[in-house]
C-alpha cells in the first residue's frame, strides 16, 4: 500500500503545459488499487484545485466529483491519536505539522511509501519512506499552495 500526496491528486488534473509529462505519471498512478490517502489530503486537494488564483482551476462540481471517485482507495480520518503523532514527528525530524499529518496518516494507514514531490525523495521517517513519483520527469512547477 502507497500513500498518495495532495500534489500526486493536483497533477492528475492539470492542464498547465509545462506539468503535461507529470500529470501522466499522476493519472496512471491513481489508476492502481493498493493506493491510499486521508481527509487532510482530500481537504487540501479541494482547496487548492478551486482556488481563484489557480490558472486551471476547476469547479466545486468537479471537485466534489473527483473526491468521491477518491473514496474508492481507502482513506484515513484525522483524529487526535493522529494529531498527536504529527506533532511527535514535526518535533523528531523537523518538518511542517502538515508534513508530519502526512507521514502519520500514511503510518496509520499501514503504508511504507509517501508519493510526494513535497518531501525529500528517499527520506525515511521512522519507516516510512517518501518516494517522488516525478523526479525522473523533469522541471516543471510544483502545485504547492500548503
Amino acid at each position: 500500500m502507497k500513500f498518495v500526496d495532495t500534489n500526486v491528486l493536483l497533477y492528475a488534473i492539470s492542464t498547465v503545459e509545462e506539468e503535461v509529462r507529470k500529470a501522466a505519471i499522476a493519472r496512471a498512478l491513481l489508476k492502481r488499487t493498493d493506493l491510499a490517502l486521508s481527509v487532510q489530503v482530500l481537504q487540501e486537494f479541494y482547496v487548492q484545485a478551486t482556488r481563484s488564483t489557480k490558472r486551471d482551476r476547476i469547479t466545486h462540481e468537479q471537485a466534489a466529483k473527483l473526491i468521491e471517485a477518491w473514496l474508492r482507495f481507502k482513506v484515513g480520518e484525522v483524529d487526535v491519536a493522529l494529531l498527536r503523532a504529527a506533532l511527535r514527528t514535526t518535533r523528531r525530524f523537523q518538518i511542517s505539522y502538515w508534513d508530519a499529518a502526512i507521514v502519520e496518516a500514511a503510518r496509520s494507514l499501514g503504508c511504507r511509501q509517501v508519493l510526494s514531490e513535497d518531501l525529500t525523495d528517499g527520506q525515511d521517517f521512522g519507516g516510512v519512506v517518501v518516494r517522488n513519483p516525478f523526479r525522473s520527469a523533469g522541471q516543471g512547477t510544483t502545485p504547492k499552495g500548503k
